[in-house]
């Protein structure tokens, strides 16, 4: 099975393209968790702790339904990001599982797209910095990536469907 993580910083794309991958690919997606856990960005080690936790059960009870490729609309190393973005030491569990996390590809979605307010995202005038946070982490951590830029989202798309493919191609021979 393929594992396809979609990255990047708030409001670029990744779970509107999760689904869209998803339904394209007939399989599943497993969305971000912490959406249905927080209510604010106000949060503790603890709630971190508990946001890693969740993540990965998700993540691993989607394995069994997934058809091929599974796409992930997050991972741990955003969880990271964003606990030392807002100021909060990282539980141990979040790192150790963080660590653990392995995915066939990355597209880091770029933040040229308009910022959406929903009432979790609160950093739209950090756009440029976060961005840049988020690829040196794929670099740090010596994750290959492929940049994923362009105003439409039907472009993005595409884009990522086109790198797929070539994915699963590559899988088959």
């Amino acid at each position: 099975m393929l594992k396809i993580c979609l990255y990047g910083p708030e409001s670029v794309g990744k779970t509107t393209m999760a689904r869209k991958l998803a339904a394209h690919y007939q399989t599943v997606f497993v969305p971000e968790v912490a959406r249905d856990l927080i209510t604010s960005n106000d949060l503790t080690t603890d709630d971190y702790a508990r946001i890693a936790v969740a993540q990965t059960e998700a993540m691993q009870l989607a394995e069994p339904l997934a058809n091929r490729v599974l796409i992930y609309d997050t991972d741990l190393l955003t969880t990271q990001l964003y606990a030392t973005v807002y100021g909060v030491p990282h539980p141990p569990i979040l790192d150790q599982l963080a660590a653990q996390e392995q995915f066939d590809a990355y597209f880091l979605l770029n933040t040229d797209v308009p910022w959406v307010a929903d009432g979790l995202r609160d950093l739209g005038h950090r756009r440029a910095e976060l961005f840049a946070l988020f690829e040196q982490a794929l670099r740090d951590h010596n994750r290959a990536y492929t940049l994923i830029s362009g105003a439409s989202y039907d472009q993005r798309l595409a884009t990522v469907i086109y790198h797929i493919d070539a994915l699963l191609t590559q899988e088959r021979l």
